[in-house]
């Protein structure tokens, strides 16, 4: 099984797209990890676990889902089965588009050698990242009281925020 990501912009009602989308998938066997909306609701974020994309995508498109692709992630930080269990709530979401050049090692390496730095803003803590495995860019979650603080964060560990999204909290999937 491997985590995907897959993005769009919801049509409708957002509570009714977020159960189509989790019977959608359930009905190819695969599994919603976790789905994160943008506070205007203009953005859905889904991690699905699938044994493969192939099934997801057909599942999605004939569900009439727009959307770009299914790329697949890798989860940095967190233990998916902690994820599946408790399914933490996450106020901030930073998109990093990885300049080119960056491998997956030396990503992972840099991640671990500044990580703790985030103890340098208390008030922010980091919680999960996903990062695709194509390298195009990785999606990191942060619990923190505001968009300022997610940014010290970020300057903290010298990471740069190409696209920073306040997430519904009351949002569950």
């Amino acid at each position: 099984m491997g985590l995907f990501l897959v993005e769009f912009s919801p049509q409708g009602a957002i509570d009714q797209v977020l159960e189509t989308l989790k019977s959608t998938i359930s009905g190819v066997g695969a599994e919603l990890i976790e789905v994160q909306v943008t506070a205007d609701k203009s953005h859905v974020f889904a991690i699905i676990e699938a044994a493969n994309a192939g099934g997801v995508k057909e599942s999605l498109a004939n569900a009439g889902f727009e959307f770009d692709g299914i790329a697949p992630v890798r989860l940095v930080g967190a233990d998916l089965e902690q994820i599946k269990q408790s399914r933490p709530p996450t106020g901030y979401l930073v998109e990093w588009d990885i300049p080119e050049g960056i491998t997956m090692d030396a990503y992972l390496a840099r991640k671990k050698e500044k990580s703790p730095l985030y103890a340098q803003v208390p008030e922010t803590t980091f919680q999960r990242t996903y990062v695709r495995e194509d390298m195009l860019k990785c999606l990191c979650f942060y619990d923190a009281p505001d968009e300022e603080a997610v940014v010290r964060a970020r300057e903290v560990v010298s990471t740069p925020i190409d696209r920073l999204h306040k997430l519904d909290t009351s949002i569950g999937d």
